[in-house]
């Protein structure tokens, strides 16, 4: 095998995205090699473009929408085998072993919570490593290109959606129908759910009907709180946009204990508290999940058909991909395509 592989770096805070040739990294005990097939492009990725992660070291490998194959096995890892296909995703491990980690709660680890593609290098690679802990199984009739967001974008609509306390038939609306947005409307309606997609224009109507909204709410033209109350109120409300005052407008149109659940980063959020008060209402933010939960929304989403649409690159203009996602034109993730296609 060739000693060498092409990567896509960035050499330093806020420095550009830059391909290189680096050597073919090594599994230390405990962590596999995985020939990386496809990496999706996330809005996270500026996390290390820019700096804004405390204490990444430089140079560093983005990405964190991984799907490939494990080349190579480190020492002590008894669960994996060369030639598996794997997801890695966002979340890479955690101690076990500290209050938070023993309670479950694995997103607040006190002693070494790690992230692919900002702890250690990432997927925008030919090749990577890393923990066995932060591996999902991926089966057989997903593809590697078309399904990578699903390890970042796909888990973190997912997981918010199942762990919201909505029922089959309650309804939950999805705010936004972009790179999140079009996947947590297609799990909402998938998962039973009297899905509302609520975006800005009526132009959006059509394709929130085809991937399977009962209801559309366009916030240009009306009040989407007003109209959340038309429909009886929605249990949950999944915020996948980046702007605070979206957010807010929404809040009024949660049902009697109702929950506004926050998966889009965007400013800081204005809300009235009586709204808080007078409903028992609630907001709070969704961390996206570990390995298991990946490998659930794999599962799901190979056996209930949701797919992401996105648009493709090969590795060497990275660049000009990462620029297209930071656009906000993307229709609707961006995936580099590195190896095969599968």
């Amino acid at each position: 095998m060739a000693k060498k592989m092409r990567a896509v770096q960035v050499p330093k805070a806020k420095g550009p995205l830059e391909l290189v040739e680096r050597e073919i990294p090594e599994p230390k005990p405990g962590w596999v090699r995985v020939k990386v097939e496809a990496c999706g492009i996330c809005h996270s990725d500026t996390l290390v473009k820019d700096g804004l992660w405390p204490g990444i070291q430089y140079p560093r490998i983005p990405g964190h929408e991984v799907i490939g194959v494990i080349d190579a096995v480190g020492p002590d890892v008894p669960d994996w085998k060369s030639g598996q296909r794997v997801g890695v995703g966002w979340h890479a491990s955690n101690c076990g072993h500290c209050d938070p980690c023993r309670r479950g709660d694995f997103f607040a680890c006190q002693v070494e919570l790690l992230t692919t593609g900002i702890s250690f290098d990432g997927g925008y690679a030919e090749y990577m490593v890393a923990p066995a802990k932060a591996l999902a199984s991926v089966p057989d009739n997903l593809n590697s290109v078309e399904d990578a967001p699903l390890m970042c974008a796909g888990i973190t609509t997912f997981n918010a959606l199942r762990n919201s306390g909505a029922r089959a038939g309650d309804l939950v609306g999805v705010l936004g129908i972009g790179g999140l947005g079009h996947l947590g409307v297609q799990f909402a309606a998938k998962m039973g759910f009297n899905t509302v997609a609520i975006a800005r224009g009526k132009d959006k109507e059509p394709l929130a009907k085809k991937l399977g909204a009962q209801h559309y709410i366009d916030s240009q033209s009306s009040d989407p709180a007003a109209e959340l109350n038309k429909l009886g109120g929605a249990k949950v409300v999944i915020a996948t946009v980046t702007n605070a005052d979206a957010m807010a407008a929404v809040l009024g149109g949660l049902g009697p204990n109702g929950t506004l659940i926050v998966i889009g980063a965007a400013g800081p959020v204005s809300v009235d508290p009586v709204l808080l008060i007078t409903g028992q209402r609630s907001l709070k933010g969704w961390y996206s999940g570990t390995s298991i939960d990946s490998q659930d929304t794999l599962k799901f989403s190979a056996s209930n058909g949701v797919q992401s649409m996105n648009e493709i690159y090969p590795l060497e203009r990275a660049t000009e991909a990462y620029d297209r996602m930071m656009s906000g034109k993307a229709r609707f993730r961006v995936v580099l395509q590195i190896g095969a296609k599968r």
